[in-house]
């Protein structure tokens, strides 16, 4: 697949990273459709599209024009067959589980177009635990957006043993299209470039809460002030999610063993409470307002 056969675009998982990939392909001339096993997270998502574009355009960031092209080059729907049926590109982001990414890539390779590349938005999760449930390992990629995916410029396309030169090169070429800076990353590691360096950060300023070091507040200072980070590390797992953060700390021990990799005792607190952050109105900091 080159980028100039790329015109259709599907989007599994409709969720907060979801909608914004799928909304940020239709904006740069993709068709797009989102799906979602969940109508209320469908729902969702067309609302946040029917309320964005025409804020947009409030600002002056967006012509009447360009919001209404963005309109109607988006859907959802619940039916993932007909969603992925003409799909040159599937972006597939659900939840971090290894178990449920294979489950939807088997259904995947069985509905896309044998010519379609299949990309997984994992920000851990390596594409080489997901490739071997398909016939296609060759085009079967992490193609990895920050949150909040409509805002932030990078993406890490990640070429595992088993991704081509032409899926690697399509999908550089792909985020370019998308008005995004992609880096290539040659290896599969834990963490890709930026979470492997803002892991040991977070983990870091974990230690040192609950040392007592410092306060929430003073670190995530500390990381905005003085190293010039946009946010800080607290500030930042509210954001992606808490949940996120022991999930991944799991699936790390889990794999190694070491006691190390398990998620810090405040963080399994949050979890326990059901503070995830931003999304529950409640983590680090509270949102209720």
């Amino acid at each position: 697949m080159r980028i100039d056969e790329v015109k259709n675009v599907c989007v599994v998982g409709a969720g907060n990273m979801g909608h914004q990939i799928a909304l940020q392909c239709a904006l740069y001339g993709f068709k797009t459709v989102g799906t979602d096993v969940i109508p209320a997270v469908l729902e969702k998502a067309q609302q946040f599209v029917d309320g964005y574009l025409p804020g947009r355009v409030q600002k002056g960031k967006l012509t009447e024009e360009e919001a209404k092209k963005a309109k109607s080059l988006i859907s959802f729907t619940g039916d993932l067959q007909e969603a992925v049926k003409d799909a040159d590109l599937v972006i597939e982001a659900v939840l971090e589980r290894v178990d449920l990414k294979r489950k939807v890539f088997i259904d995947l390779d069985k509905f896309a177009p044998p010519e379609a590349i299949l990309a997984t938005n994992s920000s851990y999760i390596v594409s080489s635990r997901i490739a071997d449930v398909t016939k296609r390992p060759a085009q079967v990629c992490n193609l990895h957006f920050f949150n909040p995916a409509l805002v932030m410029k990078l993406v890490e396309v990640v070429q595992g043993p088993h991704v081509s030169d032409q899926t690697a090169q399509c999908m550089m070429d792909f985020c370019l299209k998308i008005d995004k800076i992609p880096i290539l990353i040659k290896k599969e590691v834990d963490g890709f470039v930026l979470n492997r360096i803002f892991a040991a950060i977070s983990k870091e300023a974990q230690w040192m809460l609950e040392m007592g070091v410092a306060s929430i507040e003073d670190i995530d200072k500390a990381c905005v002030y003085g190293a010039g980070h946009p946010m800080g590390p607290f500030r930042l797992m509210d954001l992606t999610g808490i949940d996120l953060a022991y999930d991944i700390g799991m699936s790390h021990f889990y794999e190694s063993g070491d006691r190390a990799d398990l998620p810090t005792p405040s963080v399994v607190r949050k979890v326990t409470e059901g503070k995830f952050g931003q999304k529950t109105g409640e983590g680090w900091y509270s949102y209720k307002k």
